[in-house]
């Protein structure tokens, strides 16, 4: 019988080229039904074939893999042309929490990324949450990637995250500002006295006004110029 309408398993490929990360991630994950482990690969060169294939909702993607890393095979799997179907989420599985790979694919367009050590029950809460197009990513652990992570071009990112952040109209930097700091729908919209259906409109036109493909993103904007200081 299928599930009702909103209700079905949320489906997920696994990319890692250790066979044992593979298996301890299908028993743990497929041992519920709110989640369903639709195939996995070895490399990321033969993610772009499987998620055209299997069509999951989220992608755990290794960083480090011998043919493809995480980092490209993400850049590969957000690079759809204009009016294609939309690209899977990506969350990317790391052994180290302030990795210089981990940034850039967060800047690629991955939604979040987890230790591979994280208990099962949050690996779960961070696959829905980014099912469901919300933010899996502490500011705090945002600020403690990009504090570790020597970036030569800083002064210039920071001029160009505040070149763009200008263009918004005050409401709008000040959700940017409360997404920035990791805050949910509903709690912006208790902080700035908004419903949540005009929050996620707001956060819509923050996607397209920035030109970034998520939250993590707009966060990553907002941590960029400064501003996630004053938040």
């Amino acid at each position: 019988m299928e599930p009702a309408p909103g209700t079905r398993p949320i489906r997920v490929l696994l990319v890692d080229d250790d066979p044992l990360v593979r298996s301890a991630l299908t028993m743990m994950l497929g041992a519920g039904d709110r989640i369903r482990i639709v195939g996995e690969v070895e490399d990321g060169a033969d993610a772009p074939e499987a998620v055209a294939r299997l069509a999951p909702d989220v992608v755990l993607m290794d960083i480090r893999m011998p043919r493809v890393d995480g980092l490209t095979a993400t850049e590969r799997l957000r690079d759809v042309p204009a009016g294609g179907p939309p690209p899977p989420e990506v969350i990317v599985l790391t052994t180290f929490d302030a990795d210089d790979q981990v940034l850039q694919a967060l800047r690629a367009g991955a939604s979040g990324f987890l230790l591979k050590d994280t208990p099962p029950t949050e690996i779960v809460r961070a696959i829905e949450r980014v099912a469901a197009g919300e933010a899996m990513l502490s500011p705090g652990v945002t600020r403690k990637l990009i504090a570790h992570v020597a970036d030569p071009a800083q002064d210039d990112r920071r001029a160009r995250a505040r070149a763009r952040l200008s263009e918004l109209t005050d409401r709008e930097r000040e959700v940017a500002v409360a997404v920035g700091a990791g805050r949910a729908n509903a709690e912006i919209g208790a902080e700035l006295h908004m419903s949540v259906a005009t929050v996620k409109a707001h956060v819509s036109r923050l996607l397209q006004k920035l030109d970034v493909e998520n939250r993590v993103q707009v966060a990553l904007v907002v941590h960029d110029a400064g501003l996630d200081d004053d938040a």
